[in-house]
């Protein structure tokens, strides 16, 4: 291939690619077939004057990346997503899988690097680094693969299907890490960029799944419309390319989200205790945190009467010491359960006599003491336990801070909640941190009959970083997906009572001491999304597989029959007199 993006094809057989020209030659070499007179005009795809220069490339994917991450909390400015996956595919054009490779990692670690600042803040470097890394790689992946996707025929020369093939091998890509290694890392899907974007409403219909693909594709149609704007050969894919975008932003708008009660209303009260030392030092001091939560739910009776409450929502450690195993804290917390009038779901840590320990909620129930439980399914990696431990602790000695690792729940997060109000249990879907950035958690929770969600979680340890508001996004997203009010009640922040639309109702600042109350619907039918389950991911990566597994198989026969043909030539040559 040479500067102009030409690739020499043997033999005349022609060779399309999705950013050059194809070239066919006689034996001679002296005949040559630009792809623009090889197949008709309205198959070509746009073919660049210049191909984009390895430094313009590695600079559109810096760009990219710090322009994409503009687009989630704290800027919240979510058109900024789409210029910058804009800004992934036209640093892609350069037909080269490894130099793609690369470009597509630079455009990760530059999105990662700044998106999750707030690791850095709770841990080292090296865990933070290595977190960065290792999602960076999926995209270095995704830049090979779509060099060898792009060469098809079928893919190259239809600028639609460029897009919609880009589209796919990038939302699964997305599932891809959001599925492992350890459980995945779905953090910064770019779906959690658009929950105040029409298309936020879209996860409704087809969950973040959707919502990711409709964000990457108008990206990408930008793009086209872009580029055929000064195309003499025709004004209709530009014009089709923009109103398709149009049509994904204003659609959306028209879906009706059902935000009223099908079951009754809750009642809730939310503490948010504080800790009176931001970052890793918040719960150093024993028993504060507890009293802290134990103060501010004796506060709510400013706000309401005795026995006026449903519940008491506590966040994720609440009570940093384990009411079942201290008999103090048992009657502290039963104390101000009773105060209320009104069961408390208090966030704790049980450690087992086996060892280990588990992250739970439990369902203080006033003069009874626990009656429900749930414990934490998915622990994070590297920051609730540690694998490969002893290799890991070679690069870093801040695996210790993590002296015992946590073990995961088996049961789906519904705790049922007795309400004598009316006359029945309440099932609530829990889910507790991290675990709100894991959609197959809170489906299965709303499946098993959850008719409204809880997110208790811990903040502290990430000081002023945007790691809350990002987290408060992926609450809201859920809430649209399953049509479920939601709560989302942290130690320090931000806290936040959502509707069934995704809208905020009221919501708390950082390191502040806080209490909400409020009222919210219970419902009780299966949106869209829930219903169908995890097959929108599925059918994206299948689709993306074949897509990969057919570009590699041509690959290999393209290679092969160019050998073949090269050989033949020499022979040929060698039997003239």
């Amino acid at each position: 291939m040479d500067r102009t993006g030409q690739v020499r094809a043997p033999s005349r057989k022609r060779v399309l690619t999705g950013g050059g020209e194809a070239r066919a030659e006689g034996r001679a070499g002296q005949a040559t077939l630009s792809l623009s007179e090889a197949v008709p005009w309205r198959t070509v795809p746009f073919v660049p004057t210049r191909i984009p220069s390895r430094l313009v490339t590695v600079l559109l994917a810096i760009g990219g990346g710090l322009v994409t991450d503009t687009a989630f909390p704290n800027h919240g400015w979510w058109p900024m997503a789409f210029v910058g996956v804009a800004a992934l595919y036209l640093a892609l054009r350069r037909d080269e899988s490894p130099w793609a490779a690369v470009i597509g990692g630079v455009w990760g670690v530059s999105f990662f690097g700044v998106h999750l600042l707030w690791a850095r803040e709770a841990t080292d470097v090296v865990p933070y680094v290595a977190l960065v890394i290792l999602e960076s790689v999926f995209f270095a992946t995704l830049g090979a693969v779509w060099v060898w996707v792009r060469r098809l025929p079928a893919v190259g020369t239809r600028p639609a299907v460029r897009a919609v093939a880009f589209t796919v091998l990038f939302v699964a890509t997305e599932q891809l890490r959001s599925q492992g290694p350890f459980g995945g890392f779905p953090w910064g899907r770019l779906a959690f960029s658009q929950v105040d974007a029409p298309l936020g409403r879209m996860a409704w219909l087809g969950g973040e799944v959707l919502v990711s693909f409709t964000t990457v594709l108008i990206g990408v149609l930008l793009v086209v419309a872009v580029e055929r704007l000064g195309s003499v050969h025709s004004w209709m894919l530009p014009t089709g390319a923009v109103a398709v975008v149009v049509m994904l932003l204003i659609g959306p708008l028209f879906l009706h989200l059902d935000v009223r009660a099908q079951r009754g209303s809750l009642a809730i009260g939310a503490v948010q205790g504080n800790v009176s030392e931001p970052g890793l030092g918040s719960f150093a001091n024993r028993g504060e945190v507890l009293t802290n939560h134990i103060d501010g739910t004796l506060a709510l009776l400013d706000t309401v009467d005795r026995g006026e409450l449903d519940v008491v929502l506590w966040p994720e450690n609440g009570s940093d010491l384990d009411p079942q195993e201290d008999r103090e804290v048992a009657t502290a917390i039963d104390a101000a359960a009773r105060a209320v009038g009104t069961p408390i779901l208090v966030g704790a840590q049980e450690y087992p006599a086996s060892g280990g320990r588990y992250n739970v909620l439990l369902l203080w129930e006033p003069g009874e003491g626990v009656v429900g439980r749930y414990a934490k399914q998915h622990p994070a990696p590297f920051g609730e336990y540690i694998p490969l431990r002893s290799f890991v602790r070679v690069f870093s000695e801040e695996v210790d801070r993590v002296s015992s690792d946590m073990l995961a729940g088996h049961q789906v997060g519904v705790v049922g909640l007795p309400v004598e109000r009316l006359g029945r249990t309440v099932p609530l879907g829990t889910v507790i941190c991290f675990e709100v950035a894991y959609e197959p958690l809170v489906r299965a929770a709303v499946e098993a009959g959850a008719q409204m969600l809880v997110v208790p979680t811990n903040n502290a340890s990430f000081g002023y970083t945007p790691e809350s508001t990002q987290q408060l996004a992926m609450s809201r997203l859920r809430a649209i997906t399953t049509g479920r009010a939601t709560v989302q009640i942290s130690t320090v922040g931000v806290s936040a009572v959502i509707s069934p639309d995704g809208s905020v109702r009221e919501r708390t600042g950082l390191f502040t001491a806080d209490q909400m109350v409020a009222e919210l619907p219970l419902r009780t039918s299966m949106t869209p999304a829930v219903r169908l389950g995890g097959w929108p991911g599925a059918i994206v990566e299948a689709i993306a597989g074949a897509l990969a597994v057919t570009a590699i198989v041509a690959g290999f026969r393209r290679r092969r029959a160019e050998s073949g043909s090269g050989a033949a030539t020499e022979l040929s040559g060698a039997q003239e007199p």
